[in-house]
């Protein structure tokens, strides 16, 4: 995981952005995510597109900051 590498945690995203290919799959996708940011909620985004690479049906995009080294 990248945010791993850079010494970082899911607790330092800040920023989140699912690309999703169906918009009807969100409150399945939306209750796995929330599995995940349970005491930190990040501000977040949802948006529908016509096709993903390698045709994957949810793609989700991290911002987070960096700990202090």
């Amino acid at each position: 995981m990248v945010l791993k590498e850079a010494g970082s945690d899911l607790d330092s995203v800040v920023k989140a952005t699912i690309f999703v290919s169906d918009m009807n799959d969100f409150q399945q996708i939306n209750q796995i995510y929330g599995n995940y940011f349970v005491k930190h909620q990040p501000a977040r985004s949802c948006v529908e597109v016509s096709r993903l690479p390698k045709d994957v049906k949810v793609e989700i995009e991290l911002i987070g900051k960096v700990k202090e080294l």
